[in-house]
């Protein structure tokens, strides 16, 4: 049974919350049925293009940013939840900074197969043509300047999927970063190759609670390993990116997550060693972790705050290293991550009013949310994983008057 809550403060799933706005954005008179992706996604600001296109945020970076899906299996572990004779399978998807892009296709936000089931699911059917695009262009040559490269490992929220979060990821792959995203099995809509996509797993006896996930991410922790080794990890050999085996630096690694996945992050940081600096978006800590941490930890808290005798204040008191608490003034739980951009869009082109809008996403101004979002993820892992120590996490920045360190 998953025990980490994942509703925010108005009982909405993340899922439920951001079909809501794509239902409302298909039914506005501007035609995005029709709409053609003519234009790239590399300049539209967090309120949407003047197409009436869903869009996201282009990163801040030097770099254009590539993407590459690799499908792992774990020989290790049986799945009976799959089948008999069946071992643990995920989809995961690599981003980098790339060297060039022209000609290459730019990534969906989330393939066809699962974002039709996406729609299907929330009860509202919608064409694919009002699915953003990403900044990550398909097989693009990796960025190499003679050193390796950082990774950041991702989880996403119950009943997700791994493009959940792709402007904090998009924004440290264009910084140079490596970034590794995964679906969590039997919890997201995801497609394995050759297979029909697949939903969130309803089965209250396939276990989908936190910990169920952490050896998932050693395992991709080890295939992190596997790329920096030189071996392609990918379950069917298919051709990798120019440059991306031997670029990981398998001794600079960070992990992050929303909601479910901050706790996925916290409970893989506690018994794996190799996650170097961790960050938690708005993460409920659940289950409770009374085991000391003594390396680098981010909360960026809103629904789940730390509060006496909560599963997020007890972990608090069990970090021993480095350790922040900020929180974003009108901020709710789906503030942290590209619902923040979508819903907004999808309300202006309703003509929704600024409090139903608000209901959703909270009171903070979508751009400036956007943009603490590429911002402090960026500043954390540059801190403790480059050792580039910036002044934004020393205490509250005039650039960001919104956000507060909490004591």
């Amino acid at each position: 049974m998953d025990t980490t809550p994942f509703t925010g403060s108005n009982g909405l799933t993340r899922r439920r919350m951001l079909g809501t706005a794509l239902a409302l954005g298909a039914a506005a008179p501007l035609g995005l049925a029709s709409t053609s992706w003519a234009s790239s996604p590399s300049s539209p600001s967090a309120s949407g293009s003047a197409t009436g296109r869903l869009t996201l945020p282009a990163p801040t970076g030097p770099h254009p940013v590539g993407t590459v899906a690799l499908h792992l299996r774990d020989a290790s572990r049986p799945d009976p939840a799959a089948g008999p004779g069946q071992y643990r399978e995920l989809m995961a998807s690599v981003w980098y900074p790339a060297r060039q892009t022209d000609g290459l296709p730019l990534a969906p936000w989330l393939a066809d197969g699962p974002m039709q089931l996406f729609l299907d699911d929330t009860g509202y059917p919608l064409p694919l043509s009002v699915a953003p695009l990403t900044s990550g262009h398909v097989g693009a040559p990796v960025h190499r300047t003679g050193h390796r490269l950082p990774v950041v490992v991702y989880a996403h929220g119950a009943h997700s999927h791994r493009g959940d979060h792709t402007v904090i990821v998009q924004e440290l792959a264009s910084h140079g970063y490596i970034v590794v995203t995964v679906d969590l099995p039997h919890d997201a809509f995801t497609q394995f190759p050759g297979r029909p996509p697949v939903t969130p797993a309803r089965n209250p006896n396939i276990d989908t609670g936190v910990l169920a996930y952490v050896p998932d991410f050693r395992f991709v922790l080890d295939c992190v390993e596997e790329l920096a080794a030189g071996r392609n990890p990918d379950a069917d050999r298919r051709e990798l990116p120019e440059g991306l085996l031997g670029a990981p630096d398998p001794q600079l690694i960070g992990m992050f997550g929303w909601s479910k996945g901050g706790s996925v992050t916290a409970q893989t940081a506690v018994v794996d060693p190799r996650v170097r600096a961790g960050l938690s978006l708005d993460g409920p800590m659940i289950p409770t972790i009374t085991t000391d941490l003594d390396r680098p930890f981010l909360m960026m808290t809103a629904d789940w705050p730390r509060t006496p005798d909560s599963a997020a204040e007890t972990f608090w008191t069990h970090l021993r290293g480095w350790r922040l608490n900020i929180q974003a003034d009108g901020a709710v739980h789906s503030s942290y991550g590209d619902n923040m951009t979508l819903i907004p869009q999808a309300g202006k082109l309703l003509g929704m009013s600024e409090q139903q809008i608000q209901q959703q996403v909270g009171t903070l101004d979508p751009e400036r949310g956007m943009l603490i979002q590429q911002a402090y993820p960026l500043a954390f892992f540059d801190q403790h994983l480059r050792h580039r120590r910036g002044h934004l996490l020393d205490g509250p920045s005039p650039r960001f008057p919104e956000v507060k360190f909490l004591p």
